[in-house]
């Protein structure tokens, strides 16, 4: 862990890395350019290989996709412990997602012409739900559900299998549960190519949604245009803003919970107590010790992990919104005061009694949050996101001659006399 204090001479020079923009590295995006070229090319051909090549199953045509036998197979090996608890997540973003879907409407403007809305879902989307070192079936829930209550027909999913090309039991269950209709066995920027671009085995798509890790993200954003995209979620994140209030047993996991995803996470608190900063660095060292993704847990904390004195609890706010995290934890004696200031972060966690974790698997919300500085841009995802807009306009004779004014002089004004007499022409006697 690196403590940054803003009594040290360097400190706004130290903390400036913290205010950061969603841009890949050079490499990731000469890697993912290459990835891309390659799959629109060669289709299956490439996608198979570079599938073996970064250590994913040997594949064909026939075993690209989850058969139903295997899905079948899988869910009958899940314990009930875990159905259950599957089940329970997806009632809340169930529940969540309906709410916050958005319905057509239609009114009269101030000429009298009809306007609305329609919200038509996408009908073939796919999403991303990676593998690695963990199997994110809670990714499935929070994924997919919204998929499915925004009416999306067609649900494709792209997974990594393993080396011997098998999918976690618990995940395709979670997949199934959901609403997938579609489970193919690939992951990595080639999943993403292939899904926007399409394969001999995989149809392309609309739009795609779901994390993943930076090149993952990069290929994302390449295909940006070809296909629509939810977000750029990247590697997990934590920005805590802490005071003296705060027990540092309880932050300090929120860091560990964070610094457990490994790899390219980041954590980060900022507190004005010097004596919770203290607590909450002994309070990591002794619970990194008794968990079991020790090794992933300890490149993050030697690698990527920021304890930060700042002066006033304001400075530790102005952080957070140049950081703009995917995940703020805020735990003052004003959360709601504080919460109110800040305008980049994903998710923001009121109260000591709040962890990300409940975010992550249960509270309703999708945990699907921009990170790497996109939050400045991105709202996290939700299910209007799987809505398509179309506007809709009718108007009468009584309507189009009360409009034929306004419309005459812009069609003036921008020196296009064939608008102005396409609406003349039907007002003519």
């Amino acid at each position: 862990m690196r403590t940054l204090r803003f009594s040290d001479p360097d400190f706004s020079q130290a903390i400036r890395f913290l205010d950061r923009q969603a841009e890949p590295g050079a490499e990731v995006q000469a890697t993912v350019t290459e990835i891309v070229r390659r799959i629109r090319a060669e289709g299956d051909a490439a996608l198979f290989e570079l599938t073996t090549k970064f250590g994913g199953a040997a594949l064909t045509g026939l075993t690209v996709r989850v058969s139903e036998p295997e899905i079948q197979a899988a869910v009958a090996r899940v314990s009930q412990a875990t159905k259950e608890a599957i089940a329970a997540a997806h009632f809340n973003v169930q529940e969540f997602s309906q709410k916050s879907r958005r319905n057509d409407w239609s009114g009269r403007n101030a000429q009298g012409v009809q306007v609305g809305e329609r919200f038509d879902p996408f009908q073939r989307v796919g999403i991303y739900v990676p593998g690695g070192t963990a199997p994110l079936v809670s990714t499935a829930v929070m994924t997919c559900t919204l998929a499915a209550v925004a009416g999306v027909p067609e649900i494709v999913v792209a997974t990594p299998a393993g080396p011997d090309g098998s999918v976690n039991d618990a995940l395709l269950f979670a997949l199934q549960y959901a609403g997938a209709t579609e489970i193919y066995k690939v992951g990595g920027a080639q999943a993403i190519a292939a899904l926007a671009f399409g394969t001999e085995s995989i149809r392309p798509v609309a739009k795609i949604y779901g994390p993943g890790n930076a090149y993952v993200v990069e290929a994302k954003r390449q295909v940006f245009g070809r296909v629509a995209v939810d977000l750029l979620p990247g590697p997990s994140e934590i920005f805590v803003i802490a005071d003296a209030t705060a027990h540092p047993a309880w932050v300090a996991s929120d860091l560990l919970a964070q610094a457990e995803h490994g790899h390219n996470s980041l954590v980060v608190l900022a507190t004005d107590s010097a004596e919770l900063l203290t607590a909450v660095e002994r309070e990591v060292a002794a619970q990194a010790a008794r968990l079991s993704r020790a090794v992933h847990i300890q490149e993050v904390l030697q690698t990527s992990t920021y304890l930060v004195l700042m002066e006033h609890i304001e400075d530790a706010v102005a952080l957070c919104n140049g950081f703009a995290p995917e995940h703020a934890s805020v735990v003052t004696a004003q959360d709601d005061a504080v919460a109110l200031q800040l305008r980049t972060t994903g998710a923001i966690f009121l109260g000591g009694y709040s962890p990300v974790v409940g975010g992550d698997f249960v509270a309703g919300p999708s945990h699907e949050l921009p990170t790497g500085g996109a939050g400045k841009s991105f709202p996290g995802l939700t299910v209007d996101q799987f809505q398509r807009r179309t506007s809709l306009v009718r108007f009468d004779a009584e309507s189009l001659r009360a409009s034929l004014p306004v419309i005459q002089t812009f069609s003036a004004i921008e020196g296009l006399d064939a608008h102005g007499r396409s609406a003349e022409i039907r007002l003519e006697k």
